[in-house]
């Protein structure tokens, strides 16, 4: 579960509200695998999924929303090395720094960065990034992540209300560095 169930709960946050509420009040049944529960996230994320690479096939913009949370994680993993933790659980942590970001932007509210960690804690996945990776290490990776175009970070980042993000170069820097220090030991 650990590797599926940040997916689950990334298409609450970047595009299905109500899937979200229905997250947070069926973690529990997601958690002891209940049969309903279990084809109900699956159907709808599916659902999400299709909806999303059918509207852009091409991964021209809106399909790097299904990115939320990979730039964080992916400089977790390259980090740590490959293996050391669940792609899932990187992914994980990523969504609570860019829910964090997002906040520090001004983009979204406190409420909001608070239920994403909320729920992702309640999945029993973690939402600190392991120690020993300080900011530097984040940035190096980040740097030569698959989203930079012309030198530029891209991010997936949450805007709005809940089910609201943007794929975006264009935000102040100053935030991804709070965000670091705030996530990150040296």
């Amino acid at each position: 579960l650990a590797s599926g169930l940040p997916d689950v709960i990334k298409y609450g946050l970047i595009r299905d509200a109500d899937f979200f509420k229905w997250q947070e009040e069926n973690m529990e049944s997601l958690l002891a695998r209940d049969p309903a529960a279990l084809t109900y996230a699956i159907e709808r994320s599916c659902i999400n999924k299709a909806e999303v690479v059918a509207a852009d096939e091409k991964e021209a913009g809106l399909r790097a929303t299904l990115n939320l949370g990979h730039t964080f994680g992916h400089a977790i993993e390259t980090n740590l090395g490959y293996g050391e933790w669940l792609h899932g659980e990187a992914v994980a942590v990523g969504m609570v720094m860019a829910a964090d970001m997002s906040t520090r932007l001004g983009w979204i509210d406190s409420s909001l960065r608070d239920r994403a960690e909320k729920l992702i804690k309640a999945a029993n996945l973690p939402v600190e990034v392991p120690a020993g990776l300080g900011t530097q290490k984040f940035n190096d990776t980040m740097a030569v992540d698959k989203k930079v175009a012309n030198g530029q970070l891209r991010m997936i980042l949450l805007k709005g209300e809940l089910g609201g993000c943007v794929f975006t170069g264009d935000f102040d820097k100053a935030c991804l560095t709070e965000t670091l220090e705030a996530f990150c030991s040296e």
